[in-house]
């Protein structure tokens, strides 16, 4: 077999950067939890006619086929795709299982997501997300609009990564400001403005006259809304100032003023309200969330959603909803290419069991099913060598004590070979001191 050929943006970790995810996912999942959020997971493809009506994903998608498949491609019920995020396919299951579920449901969802998208540091076409939403029949209360910065503020405090920002905007603010000043197609102007990070303020008014048929004005009054940032309510009398006038600005300034006051009452310096965040899907319909991890900006957001009034309807029936994603594979990637985080050893294994010799090693086996039993993780040495090449195999894979089993009578005896410190120790008795029970991520 000749050497593979690496696939981009299929990311494949080393097990020590497992391990670290595995860290990272346990303390998300435990945060969720915190907040009541229960645990769902669905299926990784969705009809293709769901996948291509959400934004601006159509080229995007990853389109399933068999093999031996009709080679025109798929058709009708085969007509399938990989999901790119996690809400879509979540709206259809709530639609599905309506009868089944108590409102407001709660729900946290980690799992692989695929996106066809050109590969680049901290962009994947492959990876994990961390999904938190709450959806209700009929409406849903803002409140939880608040809700969601926090929890993924906690969430991300318990990672020893640098600190983040929420950026808030609220779309009910951009399209009322459009309106008001007389632009006919909000969405087409959300998307121009959503580009402002990458193609800067003349670009996007270019972008802005081409696609929206906006004026040099109104251009000017877009880019004066998307700039106005402020850490506090403080950004409602910058819009104001602005002189436009339309009750769904109105009634969206109201609503983040209260995202913004909840989050500086119990997490201060988390949010900012920032008027340039637009998202890109269709789909949001009130407050929009991005995330910045600090020191790592040029990257992006590491974490978004937002209000969504509409995705999770059917005739009359209406399930709004508000979520957010962290992206959980994007904020590895960018650390772990910083060489910004690291685990104590490399293996999970706490010790490592000598054997004597293999007449003997049915004793060592025991010790280990013993140690085992008390959650030390454990393993016992793949070979009877000589005792100083069994530490050296300990000290390759960072595992700190070895274990040398009594014979003839004599105890047992435990080493930490990082201080050279042996002592007598009975394998039901016997506890490492809890730094070194786990590998540590630092």
């Amino acid at each position: 077999m000749s050497k593979p050929t690496p696939i981009s943006g299929f990311p494949e970790w080393t097990p020590a950067q497992r391990m670290i995810e595995q860290f990272v996912l346990d303390r998300i999942r435990s945060t969720f939890e915190v907040y009541g959020f229960a645990p769902l997971e669905t299926r990784a493809v969705e009809p293709l006619d769901q996948l291509l009506r959400k934004g601006e994903t159509s080229k995007e998608v990853y389109v399933i086929r068999r093999l031996q498949g009709d080679p025109e491609g798929p058709t009708g019920d085969d007509a399938l795709g990989l999901h790119f995020d996690l809400t879509v396919p979540f709206a259809r299951y709530v639609l599905e299982n309506a009868g089944r579920l108590s409102f407001p449901f709660r729900r946290y969802q980690i799992q692989k997501v695929w996106r066809g998208e050109r590969p680049q540091e901290g962009r994947y076409r492959e990876f994990v997300q961390a999904d938190i939403d709450i959806v209700d029949r009929d409406d849903l209360a803002t409140h939880h609009e608040a809700e969601m910065p926090l929890v993924v503020g906690d969430a991300l405090r318990s990672l020893p990564i640098p600190p983040v920002r929420v950026q808030v905007n609220n779309r009910k603010i951009c399209e009322g400001f459009y309106r008001g000043v007389g632009l006919t197609d909000p969405e087409a102007v959300l998307r121009a403005v959503d580009k402002l990070d990458k193609i800067g303020p003349a670009g996007v008014a270019q972008l802005l006259a081409d696609s929206a048929g906006a004026s040099e004005g109104q251009a000017k009054a877009c880019l004066a809304l998307a700039e106005i940032s402020a850490p506090d309510a403080s950004f409602a009398d910058a819009v104001r100032a602005l002189g436009v006038n339309d009750p769904l600005l109105d009634e969206g300034v109201e609503e983040l003023v209260r995202v913004v006051e909840t989050a500086a009452a119990y997490a201060p310096g988390l949010c900012v309200a920032d008027l340039r965040i637009a998202r890109g899907l269709d789909y949001y319909t009130g407050t929009v969330y991005e995330t910045q991890l600090l020191g790592y900006e040029r990257f992006g957001s590491i974490c978004s959603g937002g209000r969504y009034d509409n995705l999770a309807s059917a005739g009359s029936v209406r399930f709004p909803g508000v979520g957010i994603s962290i992206g959980v594979t994007r904020l590895l990637g960018l650390l772990f290419g910083a060489g910004a985080l690291s685990v104590s050893r490399e293996v999970p294994t706490c010790v490592l069991v000598a054997v004597a010799n293999e007449e003997l090693r049915a004793a060592s086996d025991s010790v280990a099913v013993a140690l085992r039993s008390r959650g030390i993780p454990t393993e016992v040495s793949p070979s009877a060598a000589k005792f100083g090449k069994q530490i050296r195999y300990a000290q390759r894979r960072g595992i700190p004590y070895v274990w040398f089993p009594g014979v003839g009578g004599a105890p047992d005896e435990v080493k930490d070979i990082r201080s050279g410190e042996q002592m007598a120790a009975a394998s039901g008795e016997w506890t490492p001191p809890r730094a070194d029970l786990r590998p540590l991520v630092s």
